[in-house]
């Protein structure tokens, strides 16, 4: 089978669906690998990287896209990319189709077939294939790099002649994946982290990094599927606020993280409590390309207001494109290997991984 790694074209966008290193173990594999030109520089992959490993380079994306049999990329399609596309191939990305109906139809009429990696069911199989997993982390990780140098103080303790430096005070709001790290993360540069999620078990994975859980006592609004967060009602959420409301002006860098798959990001951070919060102290809002958790937080903007700063970065796993393009072109080479050969794809319809993450099979809705 042809494989084709077209560029990126949404804005803020630097990653890459394959690396060289990836491409080596498909093409040895069996695949035959086009990767558009230049489609790896933003990652800091070269296109003479990818001759090297038996790639072929193309300069015309419509002549690219024409030819493959399955089609790989980061961000969702756009319907020209589908329309470009031959009846029966395959598209393989981040789709987010319960947000992207255009684009499920556009595959529908170009008689394609489509996977999204982000619905990937997440079980202990399918783990080296959870691209929103290792694409949080990376997040997480960033989020408070954003947060420290945004931040007018150092976050340990530090004893010095001329006085003592009292550590700086982190809150993360939502222990997933990116707030795990995130919690990792500012304890190794030496703050004092406390956490806010409304799953009561992950407590025990927030004191283990070393973080101090913020309880909310839960109600039977929360729905939660596959480790995701799926509904939550607007009680919960005011019962929430109140709660965290005085460890939020407490804090100097707050960090949030709560998202819905296919909805509005939750509203954690109401504008009066920004009102209330130290001066000096910053927001760093990761729900941002969703709505956002915090009122005032704006996309792709770093602003300030009331006293506070408040980031909101577009994509924050391209702020590190070399290893985000790194894991991702992992998780989507398993994944490729899972449902094809390269002779063709499987198509194992009962097949949990199969099922889960199939959106168009053929030119006909599936899920």
């Amino acid at each position: 089978m042809k494989l084709a790694v077209i560029k990126e074209t949404k804005p803020f966008e630097r990653r890459v669906a394959l690396t060289p290193e990836v491409c080596k173990q498909l093409v040895l594999a069996g695949f035959e690998c086009d990767i558009e030109k230049d489609a790896g520089t933003s990652s800091f992959f070269e296109d003479a990287a990818y001759t090297t490993v038996g790639a072929t380079i193309q300069n015309d994306k419509s002549t690219l896209l024409a030819s493959a049999d399955v089609v790989l990329k980061v961000n969702p399609l756009t319907n020209d990319e589908i329309n470009s596309m031959k009846k029966g191939a395959v598209a393989i990305s981040f789709m987010y189709a319960a947000s992207n109906p255009e684009m499920v139809n556009a595959c529908v009429n170009q008689g394609i077939s489509a996977f999204s990696v982000d619905a990937i069911p997440r079980i202990s199989r399918a783990q080296k294939m959870d691209a929103l997993s290792s694409q949080a982390n990376l997040a997480g990780y960033k989020s408070v790099i954003i947060g420290a140098y945004h931040l007018g103080k150092i976050f340990p303790l530090l004893m010095t002649a001329a006085g003592t430096i009292k550590p700086a005070k982190v809150v993360i709001m939502g222990a997933g994946v990116a707030g795990l790290q995130a919690i990792a993360t500012a304890k190794r540069l030496g703050a004092v982290v406390e956490v806010s999620d409304i799953r009561p078990e992950t407590k025990e994975q927030v004191e283990s990094l070393g973080g101090k859980f913020i309880e909310v006592k839960g109600d039977d609004s929360i729905k939660i599927e596959g480790g995701y967060v799926k509904g939550v009602s607007e009680e919960f959420l005011k019962r929430q606020q109140e709660v965290i409301a005085k460890h939020i002006c407490e804090a100097d860098l707050v960090i949030t993280t709560a998202l819905i798959p296919g909805k509005k990001a939750p509203m954690l951070i109401p504008e009066e409590v920004v009102k209330n919060m130290k001066f000096g102290s910053v927001i760093v809002d990761m729900a941002v390309e969703q709505g956002g958790n915090c009122a005032c937080s704006e996309f792709a903007k770093t602003i300030e207001k009331h006293g506070v700063t408040i980031v909101g970065e577009a994509n924050i796993p391209s702020m590190l494109p070399l290893n985000a393009s790194e894991l991702y072109a992992k998780n989507i080479a398993t994944f490729l290997l899972h449902l094809a050969t390269k002779d063709g794809f499987k198509w194992e319809m009962e097949e949990e991984i199969t099922k889960g993450s199939l959106i168009v099979h053929n030119g006909v809705i599936v899920k």
